[in-house]
């Protein structure tokens, strides 16, 4: 029987079945060929080309995708194309990973359309955020298999010798999980942390999409695991909608921890206050649970954009004096 309205009011998610844990794909070795595509915006292949260098000094090979070029107004080439191309590239047993090329919008335009069947026998790693997190989470829900939340190819800089040195180790960051490092991330606390230790999944992305996906298929579920959200761009009423809903649909009710990543509120152009912060609203939102909460972690949209295995099982430990996410698998 599905979840009722007044249990969903009373904090249950929509999705109450229980879950197996999520499927690690193999990790890569050096020769691993890394497949790149755009399902949502639009990218050319010059500012695809940092990346390739980057990928193939790692020891990676390196195959292009029909959309990389391609453009139908914001997306990389009609829904059909990069249907076919993301598809492609599924099913195709030599690839190890799928990065996407940058985020923008258009997945949710095809995910419906995606066969998962051979992907499910053959997992690999889907890499990417911001718009991508429909993919994560429509994965994460439905075929159980860990994806990895990262920087794309639009984030490599072309010259590294002047590149920050936050975005060398963000996107250094993404090959070690690919590779199977356990990864451990130590991050300066904020005033408005909750402190507490958590162990669970670990779940989320783009806060915005995420509210987009509540009450569909590709909907999370956040029963006893780890969340963390991060945007950018929106104004500090939206986020605090944003926040209702999750409180509202249940997902905040049950976690093990709260991660707050880079979120970036915009000013309202009309010049009105909405009278509380981002830490407040959170606060606000949270204050009828006990689990530890931190901000500030460095994922978003930003340089400091550090990559994590969705669908890992991670410990999180928030002290007044030093704040970890390790990976436990």
């Amino acid at each position: 029987m599905g979840a009722t309205l007044g249990s969903i009011a009373r904090g249950r998610t929509l999705f109450e079945e229980p879950e197996s844990p999520a499927l690690l794909p193999p990790y890569l070795k050096k020769g691993d060929t890394i497949g790149i595509t755009c399902p949502a915006g639009f990218i050319t292949m010059e500012d695809v080309q940092p990346a390739v260098n980057k990928m193939k000094d790692w020891g990676f090979a390196v195959r292009i995708g029909d959309t990389i070029g391609k453009k139908d107004f914001t997306m990389g080439g009609k829904d059909p194309e990069r249907l076919l191309d993301l598809q492609q590239m599924l099913d195709d047993n030599s690839l190890k990973a799928i990065m996407c090329a940058r985020g923008g919008y258009g997945a949710v335009r095809i995910i419906d359309d995606i066969d998962f069947k051979k992907f499910t026998k053959h997992p690999k790693w889907i890499i990417g955020f911001s718009d991508i997190t429909v993919i994560h989470a429509h994965i994460n829900r439905n075929q159980r298999i860990a994806t990895l939340h990262s920087k794309m190819c639009n984030s490599f800089p072309a010259n590294w010798g002047t590149a920050e040195p936050v975005q060398v180790e963000s996107i250094e960051s993404i090959r070690q999980c690919l590779t199977g490092e356990k990864m451990n991330y130590l991050f300066t606390p904020h005033p408005g942390n909750r402190t507490g230790l958590a162990t669970g999944e670990l779940v989320g992305g783009n806060l915005k999409t995420l509210e987009s996906l509540a009450g569909t298929k590709s909907d999370i579920s956040t029963r006893e695991k780890i969340l963390f959200v991060e945007d950018t761009g929106e104004y500090l009423y939206s986020i605090d909608r944003m926040f209702w809903n999750l409180k509202r649909t249940g997902k905040l009710g049950h976690l093990n921890g709260l991660i707050i990543g880079g979120i970036k509120a915009k000013e309202d152009d009309k010049g009105e206050e909405f009278g509380k912060t981002v830490q407040e609203i959170v606060r606000e939102k949270t204050s009828a649970y006990n689990y530890p909460v931190c901000f500030d972690f460095p994922v978003g949209h930003q340089k400091y954009n550090m990559a994590l295995k969705i669908g890992t099982t991670y410990r999180l430990a928030v002290h007044l004096n030093e704040c970890r996410l390790s990976e436990e698998r």
